[in-house]
Formats: C-alpha cells, structure tokens, sequence
C-alpha cells in the first residue's frame, strides 16, 4: 500500500510555487511531455502549436487571480517549464475541450464519481466525496498539497505534480469537488484548477459559488460545493453556460455527462462505452444511497471502493482507472483521502485547521 506523500508550503504565492516545482520538478516535467503530447489527439497541430494556444491563456488566468499566476510561475520556473506548459499539465482535462473547439482535437477524459450528502442523511454533518479518475498513468503524480498563504486560509488539498489545485478543503469549512464534463464550446480561458484553488481562498458559500460563476471558462466541468453550515451545489459550468443545482433533503450525485438540457446542448460526443460508464456510476451510486436513512463515513468509503463501475481499473481501449478518492466533511474538518485505486489502498486523515484526529 503508498501512501501520500504530503507537500506543506506557505508564504507567498511564489515561495508556495517554488516549494512546489522544486521538490517535484522531475515529475512535473514527466506529467508535462506526457499531457502536452496528448492534447494533440486527432489534430494536425505540433508541440509549438498547442504551446501557442496554452500561450493565449496566460492573460485570463492572470486577470482572473493574480496571487495563483504568480504561484503557477513559480512553480513553473522552479520545475523546468513554461507557463504554458504549466497551463496544460494543470489544466489539461479543460485546455482539450479548447483544442477540440479550435482544431477539431479528439483527446478524452473520463474522471470521478462524487457525491454530496445533506446535513439530515449525515448526523448532523454532510459530506463531499468522490473519487478521482484519470488515465493510469496519472495516478504516480498524485499527492497533498498543505497550502496556507498568508492572506487566506489553510487548506489540504488533493492535487497532481504540477496542478495548482484539484480537489479540496480550506478552515473555513469551505469544500470543493469536480467532475470532468467533455464539451463543444470550450475558449481561450480559465482552467478549472484554478478555479479551485480561487474557491479554496473564500470564507464563504457565496463567494466560493461567485468564484465558479464569474470565471471566464476554458472548458466545461462540473463543480461540488460544500461548507460547515450545510450548504451545497452542485454546478455544470462551461464557456458558455452555468446550471445550479442546491442541496436540500436529498444526496446530489454526479459522474461525466451533462444532467440539464442547457448544457447538454454544448455537450461534445463521446466514445459510447465512455458514456455507458458514466450512465452505470450514476446508476449504480443513486441505488446504494437511495432510501437510506444515515449516510456514514464508512458507507461512503465502501461506495467510493465499489467496483462494480465506480471504483476503476485500467482496461483497453481507455485505460482509465481511480488514481484516488477524497472524502471530506467541512463542519469538522476532517478530510480523508487514499493514494490509487480506493479498494487496494486505506484512507488516510488529515484535520484541516488544527483540528485533531479523531
């Protein structure tokens, strides 16, 4: 069994990325060939021409968090790439719906089954959970990221070499999911990391939600929020397009295609065992929560291990497996997370904002 490795940085945004590109710089700049090879799927586009199009994007993340640019930079110096490399291994599963727009690209990804449980279903306090899935061949880069700048909250965060941010919890009992959602209407714009890690910086659910609405989009994907008090969304966001769904008595579930008629309408096809997939973790989660009455932590490890769709092993044409699972509970600040696929490997805890272990 591994387990996580942890990575703590605080300060500034640049001593945050510096920590960060330093310390993983030969792995990042493995993640980065791999990812940048890949978005060239199905086009007539070079490694120039793709850097070129990552290069049309700087201005959207700077304008659109100042403090995560600088951090993005740093750890792209520190690591050995570019700022445009940094944008596609960061935000690859976003920047191939660009490229699918801009020059008919073909590259997929299928990734993560999430669920969030209402106050009611969870004595008292809800959850967040999901796992993560992506080619096999992320699942090395996966660590924690310790994050606390000094003008914003601590955060733990679950992320990959490279990536700013992915899934996570801040002190302030905010909690951010994400589901990857394949589009036609994907910009130049803002990757979804970012949007992450801009929501971690937020004390509360009206900003975080204002974080995810207001950012000029790169590509589509869903986004789960979760805070101490009990709120909750559940947010299909593209370029060109937000829906909204709130929690209230009933667990809010989503897998990798589009639920509303308003995004299903920019909605890219997609390889039909990549659609069948999605359809059966969906199915298959709604059935294990449907009428019960509490839903635990230990349930919610036990779903997140299912493998009958929704814990994934690597199979061909795909190859797409879960390269690890988060669970985290914003009122006590508790987050567990597992390295890899969640049924060979143990959730380890982390307490967010010097909470003790339990």
């Amino acid at each position: 069994m591994k387990r996580l490795d942890v990575l703590e940085a605080s300060g500034t945004p640049g001593e945050i990325g510096t920590a960060h590109g330093s310390t993983f710089g030969p792995q990042i700049r493995r993640y980065t060939a791999d990812r940048v090879e890949l978005s060239q799927a199905g086009t007539t586009l070079g490694r120039s021409d793709v850097l070129d199009i990552a290069e049309r994007m700087l201005p959207a993340h700077r304008a659109y968090d100042e403090d995560l640019y600088v951090e993005m930079v740093a750890m792209a110096d520190a690591a050995g790439i570019t700022p445009a490399e940094a944008v596609i291994v960061g935000g690859y599963t976003d920047f191939i719906d660009t490229v699918r727009a801009l020059a008919h690209g073909t590259a997929f990804e299928d990734t993560c089954t999430a669920i969030i449980t209402p106050d009611s279903l969870s004595a008292g306090s809800g959850f967040l959970a999901q796992t993560w899935d992506m080619h096999a061949s992320a699942t090395p880069h996966v660590f924690m990221l310790d994050v606390a700048p000094l003008d914003g909250p601590q955060a733990m965060v679950f992320t990959t070499h490279g990536t700013v941010g992915q899934i996570g919890m801040n002190e302030a009992g905010i909690a951010i999911g994400i589901n990857n959602l394949t589009m036609t209407d994907g910009a130049i714009g803002v990757t979804w990391p970012f949007v992450v890690r801009k929501v971690l910086r937020q004390s509360t659910f009206e900003d975080a939600l204002a974080c995810i609405l207001e950012a000029g989009l790169a590509g589509g994907h869903n986004f789960l929020l979760l805070d101490g008090d009990g709120n909750g969304a559940s947010i299909e966001a593209t370029s060109t397009v937000s829906h909204v769904s709130v929690l209230d008595g009933e667990a809010l579930i989503h897998t990798n295609h589009c639920l509303v008629p308003s995004t299903r309408d920019v909605e890219a096809d997609r390889p039909e065992a990549l659609q069948v997939n999605s359809v059966n973790r969906l199915t298959h989660a709604d059935e294990a929560v449907s009428g019960r009455s509490t839903i635990s932590l230990s349930f919610l490890m036990d779903l997140l291990r299912d493998e009958r769709s929704i814990c994934r092993r690597p199979e061909p044409p795909f190859d797409y497996e879960s390269s690890g699972a988060v669970v985290m509970r914003p009122a006590t600040g508790d987050l567990w997370a597992c390295w890899g696929i969640p049924s060979d490997n143990e959730f380890e805890h982390f307490a967010v904002g010097g909470v003790p272990a339990p």
